[in-house]
């Protein structure tokens, strides 16, 4: 099976560095970037999103570019919702570049067209939520030329979005010359070294609710991995396979033979297999009165698993004590409830207090991260949490696929 694992060689990905200034300066380049951050009440709780996108702005702006900004918010479902207008995000871009950047009124049509005819060079316009279309999901052949008409050359820096196939990341790519921003690279480059050449020993922990959501990365992950961890109440299903007593806890039934080969896969595989030892228990979540801290195979029939216990902290800590590298993906546990977080949290200091490569794979493992306030110590948080989860799975992203040198597609 052919895959987008690529290491970071020249001859892989077309990437924007390799453009002269006299290729850029007065072009006009459409730039796909990923500005769906968390706004409630019209405040921005985390822009890490925004600014991971600053160093491939700041290169087009300098080499005089005129730098189109193209992005969706939420999910409109292709109608106009002002809740989920861009505007928010262009006060924050202005304040993160110093720069007057322009708010157009759509993404499409004669206004935005108008728009930018007036750009000069090193000029900034931030177009309106794309998936106010339907036409964006649909990765829809005419609206794609029509974004394409805005632009003389397409980058795209939206990994978040990579594992789409969308108008504004695909579709345009047809019709524009197309490049891979910085932040994109880097994105590739952690998580491709992370799995195909990693110090090692390398360690996955892969956590959340489903494993009909991580089934495929953790059977790649066993042909990869020195040892893998897993946490969370996808450990329930495979638990419940194992013939444990699970009580109410979380699991997919029509996962059970999923699970079931993973476990056999497991018994052949290299890689040393980390399920719970204890769990923390409650009757309720929303009214967690009774709660307990039980062995994995005592789990009572009337309770549910909500959060690793402190046997299986412990464990987890002397597991990853010489780790090489540590890939993290997934909450151990129901990390939004505060009593139920101690687990994440602890594994989020304990890989913080590492000497190893730690890469956090975006989505929940993020957020919990930056809520403990640790992001900074992690050698990488990546800013797409499906992206990267596919990435691992050894998947074809197709909006890395677009960006492959013509020798290697």
């Amino acid at each position: 099976m052919k895959t987008c694992i690529l290491l970071d060689e020249e001859t892989m990905l077309r990437k924007i560095q390799n453009l002269t200034f006299s290729e850029l300066y007065e072009k006009r380049v459409l730039l796909r970037v990923d500005f769906n951050v968390p706004i409630k009440d019209k405040i921005m709780s985390d822009d890490t999103r925004i600014s991971a996108a600053l160093p491939t702005i700041n290169f087009l702006t300098k080499n005089g570019a005129k730098v189109i900004l193209i992005s969706h918010l939420g999910r409109p479902c292709g109608t106009i919702d002002k809740k989920l207008s861009l505007a928010p995000i262009r006060d924050k871009l202005c304040e993160l570049t110093g720069k007057n950047i322009i708010m157009a009124s759509d993404c499409i049509g004669s206004k935005v067209e108008h728009t930018i005819a007036s750009m000069t060079a090193g000029n900034i316009v931030l177009l309106e939520n794309v998936r106010f279309y339907a036409e964006e999901s649909k990765n829809d052949e005419t609206f794609s030329k029509q974004l394409a008409s805005l632009a003389d050359i397409f980058v795209n820096d939206a990994f978040g979005l990579v594992h789409r196939a969308h108008a504004s990341n695909t579709g345009v790519t047809k019709h524009l010359p197309s490049y891979a921003g910085y932040l994109i690279q880097k994105e590739v480059d952690f998580l491709s070294h992370a799995i195909e050449s990693p110090k090692r020993p390398l360690i996955a922990i892969i956590g959340g609710a489903k494993i009909s959501t991580k089934t495929k990365v953790l059977k790649n992950l066993l042909d990869k991995v020195d040892k893998l961890i897993i946490g969370g109440g996808m450990a329930f299903t495979i638990l419940k396979a194992k013939g444990y007593e699970i009580g109410k806890s979380l699991f997919e039934e029509d996962q059970l033979q999923e699970a079931k080969s993973f476990l056999e896969k497991a018994k052949t595989s290299k890689a040393e297999l980390f399920l719970p030892l204890d769990q923390i228990v409650t009757e309720n979540i929303k009214d967690s009165q009774n709660v307990q801290t039980v062995d994995i195979k005592s789990i009572p029939s009337d309770m549910l698993g909500v959060d690793i216990g402190p046997k299986t902290i412990d464990s987890i800590k002397k597991s990853i004590k010489d780790a090489g590298t540590i890939i993290w993906n997934g909450p151990l546990g129901v990390f939004e409830v505060t009593k139920f977080s101690t687990g994440t949290c602890a594994v989020a200091e304990i890989m913080a207090d590492s000497n190893a490569i730690t890469i956090i794979g975006g989505g929940d493992s993020a957020s919990a991260i930056s809520q403990a306030g640790l992001s900074d110590k992690m050698t990488h948080v990546s800013t797409g949490g499906g992206a990267s989860l596919e990435f691992l799975e050894g998947s074809i992203l197709p909006g890395l696929q677009v960006l492959l040198q013509e020798e290697v597609v």
